[in-house]
């Protein structure tokens, strides 16, 4: 079901735009490269400058190579188009950090705590958020979604959709599926 049409007439003012493209490597790793990019509808005046319609005021770039078991095994990061250049270009070596890291467990949690306040871009670090489902949906690519196995699969009791209790795992998974508590 779409949203509800407007409920009065607007102006665009501002486009933020957030991409994230998945590969699979030739030596089997994956790669994730993401970018945030906002636009503006009308100039925009900043303190560095005005920045022209449809020109970028943020276009931030990073690509993360993991292992099959969502291992971070290398980071990098850039600001292509920034409001203050010469400084908020400057902070992308320290996203290297993030090697070391797992996407599925904590990522998000160690991410915020790591790149919090002036640690980090505000903008790179809100990309990072993308990237966990993201690279659940690149490996699902390669995965049938119910396949059998010893493991139970990794999509089932991460939404609401695929809780364990629910008609969508008792149809399609149900050698998984739990009656919901209370039920006998």
């Amino acid at each position: 079901m779409p949203l509800s049409p407007p409920k009065c007439a607007r102006t665009p003012a501002h486009l933020r735009q957030i991409t994230v493209e998945g590969f699979r490597r030739d030596d089997g790793l994956l790669e994730l490269e993401a970018c945030l990019r906002d636009t503006k509808a009308v100039d925009y005046p900043l303190a560095s400058g005005v920045r022209r319609a449809g020109d970028p005021v943020h276009e931030m770039r990073v690509r993360i190579t993991i292992d099959e078991a969502f291992n971070i095994v290398d980071a990098e990061a850039c600001s292509d188009r920034v409001p203050y250049a010469g400084e908020c270009d400057t902070i992308g070596p320290a996203y290297g950090r993030l090697v070391g890291l797992n996407l599925i467990r904590g990522f998000r949690r160690n991410v915020g705590e790591m790149f919090a306040d002036v640690r980090g871009c505000s903008h790179v670090t809100e990309l990072l958020m993308s990237l966990p489902t993201a690279a659940v949906q690149t490996f699902a690519t390669y995965r049938r979604d119910n396949e059998d196995s010893v493991e139970k699969p990794f999509q089932l009791d991460k939404c609401h959709a695929l809780e364990s209790s629910r008609e969508t795992v008792r149809r399609y998974y149900p050698k998984w599926y739990r009656k919901p508590l209370g039920e006998e």
